[in-house]
Formats: C-alpha cells, sequence, structure tokens
C-alpha cells in the first residue's frame, strides 16, 4: 500500500507562488505514475498535472487552465513529487491532492490535501 502526504498549500496573492510537495512511501512501481488533482468548493475533483512514470523517464500532463503556469517534477532521493504553481489566479483557489496513477487511473488512497488559496 503507498502512502501520500500533501503539504505546501497556503494563501497567498494572485500572481505569486507556491510549491506543493506530495511525500510517497510503500510500494510502488516502475510503471506507476502520479499526479495532482484539485476540489473546489461546490466543485467535483479535476485533474491537474500528471508526471506519467514516477520515478524515471516518463512525460508530464497538464490540464489547460494551468498550462504554462504549473510545473510538475520529482526528486527521486526525497520520493517527492512537487507542484510548482506560479502566476496564481483567484479560480486556483481549491485543496489539492496527489495519487498514484495505475493505467492513466488515480489508485491509491485519497489524502488530506492541502488548501491553496489566492486572493484577488
Amino acid at each position: 500500500q503507498v502512502q501520500l502526504v500533501e503539504s505546501g498549500g497556503g494563501l497567498v496573492q494572485a500572481g505569486g507562488s507556491l510549491r506543493l510537495s506530495c511525500a510517497a512511501s510503500g510500494r510502488t512501481s516502475e510503471s506507476d505514475g502520479m499526479a495532482w488533482f484539485r476540489q473546489a468548493p461546490g466543485k467535483e475533483r479535476e485533474f491537474v498535472a500528471a508526471i506519467t512514470r514516477l520515478w524515471s523517464g516518463g512525460r508530464t500532463d497538464y490540464t489547460d487552465s494551468v498550462k504554462g503556469r504549473f510545473t510538475i517534477s520529482r526528486d527521486n532521493a526525497k520520493k517527492t513529487v512537487y507542484l510548482q504553481m506560479n502566476s496564481l489566479k483567484p479560480e486556483d483557489t481549491a485543496v489539492y491532492y496527489c495519487n498514484i496513477l495505475r493505467s492513466g487511473e488515480p489508485s491509491g488512497p485519497w489524502g488530506q490535501g492541502t488548501q491553496v488559496t489566492v486572493s484577488s
């Protein structure tokens, strides 16, 4: 079983930046990917960004609304995946979650997430 812990959220003004972290522990495989999702109040959880191979190779994907502003990356030594968020907008306000991807689907337990609030 994999364990995921998100951190790094906070309150930031529009145009600011935050870096979220997702620390992974437990059993993962070479074919696993990792993705960030977010859920705004009253809305469904949505995909934000993914890296298709957790620890080597693969490609990155982003939802259109964050392309050019967000960057997903990994640190193999720290078993951590990051989401660098720049030029934040109020509509980025949400709870952000990470999850393991298997066959393109989120497959791990959902954690508590980390709250990101962008003020206008």
